[in-house]
């Protein structure tokens, strides 16, 4: 259920302003499938159940418009943005070969606070697994991956990575609500993080690599799956 945007405190809006608010909760609604794709926002639905005013809603949605989450149309309006399973292909392509380099950059570049930060994120990332908490898992995950890109220091690479992962981000959240592909995920992670820890910038990023593109064929084949149902 989507919390009203009054409800998280109004200290959150002191460092950001409320249309970026409102674009979070928007984008984990189309994330988590709540809003589905090809699905027309009815902006004056969304208004009331944030519980904000129509301006905030389509600042928000040129956001995530401009992320490829949302498609506009002038005087008709938005609508979730849709993605083939053959784009989804691509993506998950490009998004390998950039977190390979970033986790080879990451061993080398990576300071022992950092370690201890990517060691942290795990223990939460198995305790969410462990408890099944799929919501809290993505975001830990989310965390570990942007991190790992930050961490790479190459502005263009972190650019590039941010603009694909936010159109295949449903694709990943898809995933991991397939058992069997969530408790591998969770392994390749802990794989990912030894290789980090041991400064192996060349196992590092061909786990990471192989994680990414675990997932990516398994977001591809449920959707060939779902258009074939469909």
């Amino acid at each position: 259920m989507v919390t009203p945007i009054n409800s998280y405190g109004r200290n959150s809006l002191r460092r950001r302003s409320l249309h970026e608010e409102v674009a979070d909760c928007v984008r984990t609604m189309i994330i988590e499938g709540e809003l589905k794709e090809g699905q027309r926002i009815n902006e004056p639905e969304l208004c009331q159940r944030l519980d904000i005013s129509r301006t905030p809603l389509r600042e928000a949605l040129k956001v995530l418009h401009s992320e490829g989450m949302v498609t506009i149309e002038p005087n008709r309006g938005a609508w979730v943005a849709t993605i083939t399973a053959e784009e989804i292909r691509e993506h998950f392509e490009i998004i390998s070969t950039l977190e390979r380099r970033a986790a080879e950059l990451t061993a080398i570049k990576a300071s022992e606070s950092d370690l201890t930060r990517l060691s942290q994120l795990q223990e939460k990332l198995e305790h969410h697994h462990q408890a099944q908490e799929r919501h809290e898992y993505f975001e830990i995950n989310q965390h570990i991956h942007r991190l790992i890109i930050e961490l790479a220091n190459n502005e263009s690479l972190t650019q590039l990575h941010h603009q694909l992962m936010n159109r295949v981000s449903r694709g990943r959240y898809l995933a991991i609500g397939m058992q069997h592909r969530w408790d591998e995920s969770v392994g390749e992670h802990k794989a990912l993080l030894d290789a980090l820890l041991a400064r192996d910038g060349d196992r590092a990023g061909r786990i990471l690599a192989e994680h990414v593109m675990h997932t990516g064929e398994t977001v591809v084949k449920e959707l060939e799956q779902q258009q074939k149902v469909g």
